[in-house]
């Protein structure tokens, strides 16, 4: 299988020399120890979230916030994540990163914590900065690690880590629903942070103790688009396909450096890559959407019970897994532009969906089709920036799709105490749409 990610010796000389200066040999086995710890790293990382997320009614009543004032708190959390994403990424360049990885998922196990001990909106924004700060510093920092690991295993294995991550939310929901009643809202969250603190030890060791992969500095990856829509299904296009899917979360880490792509500053290049952000953007919107308002929405609104209204983020974040595991089949049978454009059209309907029905489970049922929707959108749209204008274009794409998620809380709480949160919520679904159209401008430009 042919490594479209070339592997070269880092150019900073601050880089720890723990990084090895040539590749190691390619295991026989794919499920190495680094790589079930890194899987663990993601699964805890989304079972963290997943914990919080599931008890914000619980907090929003403690802290006695409105709609748009509780948008604004979670507004906190994003902006500690976007502050934190561009320090972490020098670490990772310093010190390399999986330290980075252990320590950030330290801090966001003890951040969980601090919600469920404050009393005030603005104690409770100061909670989720810290909150964010790990979780931000976390997704740079794993990303980061799982990048060198594909390559150093020449295996496209970075979709079964955001799986991991996925899987991670939905074990997380479910042990939190089952326990919304018996436990409160500080031990909940007690026991979620001792659990990630656990793994983080345990897998920070197996992953501290082997063998660093060398850092990759992301290349082109031209014409992955074009074969594919053709459905050929050569097994040439195949490999370039799946190797493609593992470089788009490459994006995440945010600017691990290295040359920029020919001719990424072309206007044409530019525009593209704005196209592409704007698919994100429209992506990230849905996401951050889902995870902040899901359970309030079942709650208030369809008034099912906490435990019910848990199941309504696990539901959606079971069809995302089950779709990023598919990602990459689906991209090769379809293209890309087909696999969007079903994708954003599919979220948009389950979202009016869930947004309108007046029974929990037409509602739930509405979460899945957006979470299978919107599960290939955000990591396909990063992925064809890179192609277009290289490390550059990907830092780009990816600011204007955090961006999604920064103002993704704050409108939908407004909106939710203007006109009600089911309307407010049905902006998704035009958010979707427009992610879906986007990439036919983009795949037309492309050819």
């Amino acid at each position: 299988m042919p490594l479209r990610n070339k592997i070269r010796a880092h150019p900073h000389p601050d880089r720890s020399s723990s990084q090895s200066r040539s590749t190691p040999p390619v295991t026989d086995s794919p499920w190495g120890p680094a790589r079930i710890a890194l899987t663990a790293f993601f699964a805890v990382d989304g079972f963290l979230f997943a914990a919080w997320v599931v008890r914000i009614p619980d907090v929003r009543r403690q802290v006695s916030a409105s709609h748009s004032a509780l948008g604004l708190a979670l507004l906190c959390l994003s902006i500690g994540a976007v502050l934190t994403m561009p320090a972490v990424g020098r670490l990772c360049l310093r010190y390399g990163s999986r330290p980075v990885t252990v320590g950030s998922l330290a801090l966001l196990s003890l951040a969980v914590l601090l919600p469920a001990h404050v009393h005030s909106v603005t104690s409770l924004g100061a909670a989720l900065v810290l909150f964010g700060a790990g979780y931000g510093g976390a997704n740079v920092a794993m990303n980061s690690a799982a990048v060198d690991l594909v390559a150093q295993l020449r295996r496209p294995v970075m979709p079964s880590f955001h799986a991991g991550y996925s899987f991670g939310g939905l074990l997380g929901t479910g042990v939190s629903g089952l326990l919304a009643g018996p436990l409160s809202t500080a031990w909940a969250l007690a026991l979620s942070g001792l659990l990630g603190m656990a793994v983080t030890v345990g897998a920070g060791v197996v992953l501290l103790r082997g063998p660093a992969a060398p850092p990759v500095v992301p290349g082109r990856s031209g014409g992955t688009e074009g074969g594919t829509e053709g459905g050929t299904g050569r097994a040439s296009e195949a490999a370039g396909r799946a190797d493609g899917d593992a470089g788009m979360d490459a994006g995440r880490d945010t600017g691990r450096g290295g040359a920029t792509a020919a001719g990424a500053g072309r206007p044409s290049a530019r525009l593209l890559v704005l196209l592409l952000g704007v698919t994100a953007l429209c992506t990230a919107y849905g996401e951050g959407a889902i995870a902040d308002w899901t359970t309030l929405h079942l709650t208030d609104d369809v008034h099912a019970s906490s435990a019910v209204a848990a199941t309504g983020y696990g539901a959606y974040a079971f069809a995302m897994a089950g779709g990023r595991i598919g990602g990459t089949w689906l991209s090769i049978r379809l293209g890309q532009t087909r696999l969007m454009l079903l994708g954003g059209l599919t979220a948009a309907a389950g979202m009016l969906v869930a947004a309108l029905a007046p029974v929990a489970p037409l509602a739930i049922g509405g979460f899945v089709l957006v979470g299978l929707g919107l599960a290939n959108l955000f990591p396909l749209a990063i992925a064809r920036a890179g192609e277009a204008g290289g490390p550059q274009g990907v830092a780009l794409a990816s600011s204007l799709g955090y961006g999604g998620m920064l103002i993704g809380p704050v409108v939908i709480g407004f909106l939710a105490d203007a006109a009600g949160l089911p309307l407010a919520l049905t902006t998704v679904a035009v958010a979707a749409t427009a992610a879906a159209l986007l990439p036919l401008s983009v795949g037309r430009r492309f050819r």
